[in-house]
């Protein structure tokens, strides 16, 4: 299939959105963790010939600049909502001061975040000799979408809008998506031509349609077979329904990857995941931003996974939060447990329930099974940490460190002072509080004289 040299996608992004009832401009809503409009932007970048995206602004406008990234961007205000003509319109200077002779112009919407790029590609492609481009869908009930509008030949003469349609044109169940295409120098000439004359005193985009057929040009259509790849949002009941099916596109290409996913309606990816074969993910698992999964991972019931990189047969049990750590191959974490950012495990380590850790290097097969808090720390190998141990790392202005070497065996209750160093093999008595070196293969207590006072009463409620 031909490809077009030269794509200037514009974007329209100018809506309220009053019906979400929200102070967020509509297209900031998320949909899998990412801004409806991002999602539309990105769609854009990977078409074949994209040189600039224009996104045309309206409300909330130093927001949406704010929430969308994009290196490639041009911005188009709309001060007034005249209708997506007059929206067309505002971008057209952007376009034309880089438009060729082939250069096609490719109109979407800031609100449908589950477009494809492959879709939008085809619409591109199918312009060929013809002079607009369309992309349809068949609803079964198309009430508040543009019909199309065909001749006895099946070729399209117009878009009638559901507020001008006549009831025989009602009917129809082929309608606009509002995603065009055609050349930058015929939308500009067209978008001179429109009128405001109809029912909702705007500037129709659509009308372009009739103003092609009437020089004798073609009309493409291209059909959208799922129309919820071309649903948009307006309200936040719409917003479940597209969220739900982004999270059942991105299970499915995990399933079909080789990962066992135990209930797709109830796994929510909001960000981007690789994973290696045979991993196995338990419900109600939530994994953010960048996640890497080696082969044979476990995930249980509850686990929250934001920007972690994990190797190859880790166990994840269950309501375990990981965020920006790294964990190597056979590691255990949780149940219960919380990793926080700057966490490294080494091989084999084992972080049990209820432990905090955050800036941690813990080293290959060393544990920290129960009821701990250990931050900025650096830990060796085969190291043993008792329940109830804390690394007493912040003096309430600043943080400090504590070096824990290989071999060593940390009783429980026990305090780590920082700044200090547990040296190799060291051992650490239950209940000590050490703020001074622990030397290398001794043990090391530190403990109040334990005393019992004679004769002391318990005390007893007073009587009212």
């Amino acid at each position: 299939m031909p490809t077009v040299t030269t794509l200037f996608p514009i974007v329209l992004a100018a809506g309220q959105g009053t019906r979400m009832r929200s102070a967020l401009p509509k297209v900031l809503h998320p949909v899998a963790g990412k801004p409806m409009l991002q999602h539309v932007v990105d769609a854009c970048n990977l078409l074949i010939g994209t040189r600039q995206i224009t996104v045309v602004y309206g409300h909330g406008g130093e927001q949406v600049m704010r929430g969308t990234q994009g290196e490639n961007l041009a911005w188009a205000l709309q001060e007034q909502q005249l209708g997506t003509g007059h929206a067309v319109k505002q971008a057209m200077p952007s376009v034309l001061k880089y438009a060729q002779d082939d250069t096609v112009v490719l109109i979407a919407y800031g609100d449908v975040p589950l477009i494809r790029p492959q879709t939008l590609q085809l619409l591109a492609n199918s312009l060929k000799q013809s002079a607009l481009s369309i992309l349809t869908t068949r609803l079964d009930n198309p009430t508040g979408y543009g019909r199309m509008v065909r001749n006895n030949q099946r070729q399209v003469q117009a878009i009638v809008e559901e507020k001008d349609a006549t009831d025989e044109q009602r009917l129809i169940q082929e309608v606009n998506t509002g995603f065009m295409a055609a050349r930058a120098k015929d939308f500009a000439r067209w978008l001179d031509q429109l009128s405001p004359k109809n029912s909702q005193g705007e500037y129709y985009l659509t009308d372009c349609v009739s103003l092609a057929v009437a020089e004798g040009g073609q009309i493409t259509t291209v059909l959208c077979a799922d129309p919820l790849e071309v649903e948009g949002a307006n309200n936040r009941a719409q917003l479940a329904r597209l969220e739900r099916e982004a999270q059942r596109r991105q299970s499915e290409v995990l399933m079909l990857s080789g990962v066992t996913v135990a209930d797709p309606t109830r796994l929510d990816i909001r960000g981007q995941v690789t994973a290696g074969q045979d991993c196995f993910i338990d419900v109600n698992v939530v994994l953010l931003g960048h996640v890497e999964l080696g082969a044979n991972v476990t995930i249980d019931s509850g686990c929250v996974l934001k920007n972690v990189k994990i190797a190859d047969n880790v166990h994840v049990k269950s309501h375990t939060l990981i965020e920006d750590a790294v964990l190597g191959e056979n590691c255990e974490v949780g149940p219960f447990a919380r990793i926080r950012p700057g966490t490294v495990l080494g091989a084999g380590a084992k972080v049990g329930n209820f432990v905090e850790t955050k800036k941690a290097q813990i080293g290959k097969n060393s544990k920290v099974s129960h009821l701990s808090y250990i931050g900025d720390t650096d830990m060796g190998e085969d190291v043993n940490i008792g329940a109830g141990t804390i690394t007493c790392n912040y003096d309430g202005v600043n943080k400090f460190k504590t070096i824990i070497g290989d071999r060593v065996f940390v009783g429980s209750n026990s305090q780590l002072v920082a700044p200090v160093t547990i040296e190799n093999d060291a051992t650490i008595g239950a209940g000590s509080t050490i703020t001074k070196t622990a030397p290398a293969g001794k043990l090391t207590v530190s403990r109040a004289r334990q005393i019992t006072i004679e004769g002391w009463q318990r005390p007893v409620k007073e009587k009212k």
